[in-house]
């Protein structure tokens, strides 16, 4: 949990179990990993259309649905152009 004091007040995306991809703002986080985001909204990735971005502000996502979590690049993640990007949505995760 060490790891993740260097992410908080940075933009990190969080990868769940199943598939979704968040973005935000990280502001706390528990013994358990529990996150809180902030300013956060998912990006949805299509095959046919370009991300679609949904708005979910304050968000917190239990620390057992976490799959991945990154530090997000704000100059790089800021010059890609997203209705662009076309990639088939991540699948589950199986055990």
């Amino acid at each position: 949990m060490a790891a993740l004091e260097g992410y908080l007040n940075r933009i990190v995306s969080v990868i769940t179990q199943d598939g979704r991809i968040i973005v935000g703002t990280l502001k706390g986080f528990d013994q358990t990993v529990n996150l809180i985001l902030n300013d956060s909204h998912e990006r949805v990735y299509s095959s046919g259309a370009g991300v679609e971005q949904v708005v979910l502000g304050l968000y917190v996502i239990r620390g057992d649905n976490i799959a991945v979590i990154g530090e997000i690049d704000e100059d790089v993640d800021s010059s890609i152009d997203l209705a662009e990007v076309k990639a088939e949505p991540l699948n589950s995760v199986v055990y």
